[in-house]
């Protein structure tokens, strides 16, 4: 029986872990999240309250659970809002791993953390695991000093780098890119999509599976889990227009530099999964695929 509990269970992908894994025999699954339990459905997992900024509280419950594994999902990842608050950013991504990290180190239990591809300048993408860390945001940089932390401990563990994640979750609070451009197509709103970035967009189930099989493989080191396809931003739009059938001229390539971002973004990033595919069996979906079966749950919802 493994024990493992999970950050940021509210969130897009602690949500899907957890439905993942909340019925399998030989998981005894702990789900927690800062306030209540969102999901809708609240049985096969205990759940604790845990705010990861508050020490004490990590202590609390790290040390009361005892977990063989830890998925650490919870972040503060609006780039935009890192950049304008760096207090704020730090201490989601960076003290707080910091809490983590040592409450681990005194239980011995295995870390899985996940990374963002924003650790990368974007001038030599897609990247291996090898990559060179050359964060533009602070975001990024935040990002980075957590894997550090992470790197540099004495604890048994995986990061699991990823990119621009979509999916859909019990209670959402936050859109995603796919929901966004069909929400504002279906209306008839003409949309600005930048031209210039590249990404390879990563399904939350697949992210899900990537997290669960760092901890059945008990996968130790780097590993790129991603979407399989690469596409700019435009593109990834389109192919959203295109699925529904809806009206492309609505949506307007413009430049990065035109948007008043207050965070840079890296141009070219995606991955390349050569490695998770050898020693994981990472096998992710197909952004079309992707997309099929968010509308497959969407009707779901509606049923």
């Amino acid at each position: 029986m493994k024990k493992i509990l999970v950050t940021g269970s509210n969130g897009l992908l602690g949500q899907k872990i957890v439905y993942k894994l909340k019925d399998r025999a030989d998981v005894e699954l702990i789900a927690t999240a800062r306030g209540e339990n969102r999901l809708l459905n609240q049985n096969g997992y205990a759940f604790y309250s845990l705010n990861i900024e508050d020490q004490s509280n990590v202590d609390e419950v790290i040390d009361k659970v005892k977990p063989d594994y830890i998925i650490h999902t919870a972040a503060m990842t609006q780039v935009d809002d890192c950049e304008l608050d760096h207090a704020a950013c730090d201490r989601a991504n960076v003290q707080a791993v910091q809490y983590i990290v040592d409450a681990a180190e005194r239980n011995k239990c295995h870390l899985i953390h996940i990374s963002t591809d924003f650790i990368f300048n974007g001038k030599e993408g897609p990247y291996d695991e090898e990559g060179i860390a050359d964060p533009l945001s602070y975001y990024g940089k935040a990002k980075w000093k957590g894997e550090l932390i992470v790197q540099q401990s004495r604890l048994k563990w995986a990061i699991l780098r990823t990119v621009l994640v979509y999916g859909i979750v019990d209670n959402m609070s936050r859109s995603n890119i796919v929901l966004w451009a069909k929400g504002a197509l279906e209306k008839g709103n003409p949309i600005n999509v930048v031209d210039d970035q590249f990404r390879s967009p990563t399904l939350a189930e697949d992210l899900a599976d990537g997290c669960i099989l760092a901890v059945d493989k008990n996968a130790t080191g780097i590993y790129n889990i991603s979407g399989k396809d690469q596409y700019s931003i435009i593109d990834l739009v389109r192919t959203v227009a295109d699925y529904y059938g809806l009206d492309k001229s609505l949506i307007n390539p413009v430049s990065s530099s035109t948007l008043n971002q207050a965070a840079k973004r890296p141009p070219i990033t995606g991955f390349i999964l050569d490695k998770a595919r050898r020693e994981l069996g990472y096998n992710p979906h197909s952004f079309v695929d992707g997309i099929a079966l968010i509308e497959k749950q969407l009707a779901e919802m509606k049923s």
